[in-house]
């Protein structure tokens, strides 16, 4: 069974995360979406059981998708998998990239069995991000077309 690990911190999940998910969900026969800390986050928005209700509430429509959480690094949850697992990231722009490549080399050094995917996003999503939609709704502006409908509540 070939194994997807989704990680991020999804403060809250996007439009743009869920489209990584779908196209993630039709390549591979499982996906993991993985909430995890971010360093660089020091205060979430949401607890991390929040995070973890929304992102359950938007990906039940795929029956090959779960989510779970892990609080170490990402290279020791993918051990976690007996048939191994991939990471797949997804990638915004050319910033998105120069990170994610240097997460994924130390993620192989730290685990060499351990492979990292690229998707780029598509076209509509490329600007999105969720500190974007937090500062929106800090301001009371409309998320539609932003967060996934199930979650704007």
């Amino acid at each position: 069974m070939k194994t997807a690990i989704y990680p991020g911190s999804f403060d809250p999940i996007t439009l743009g995360h869920l489209n990584i998910i779908r196209r993630t969900s039709t390549i591979f026969d499982r996906v993991v979406v993985c909430i995890m800390p971010n360093a660089g986050k020091i205060h979430p928005m949401f607890t991390r059981e929040e995070r973890v209700e929304l992102a359950r509430r938007v990906v039940s429509r795929f029956p090959n998708v779960e989510v779970d959480t892990f609080d170490g690094l990402l290279a020791e949850y993918a051990k976690t998998f007996p048939d191994g697992a991939v990471i797949v990231k997804g990638l915004r722009a050319m910033s998105d990239f120069e990170r994610e490549f240097q997460m994924a080399l130390i993620n192989h050094k730290l685990n060499p069995s351990l492979d990292t995917m690229f998707l780029t996003t598509e076209h509509q999503f490329m600007y999105l991000s969720s500190s974007i939609v937090k500062e929106m709704a800090h301001y009371g502006a409309d998320l539609h077309g932003f967060v996934p409908d199930a979650i704007i509540d």
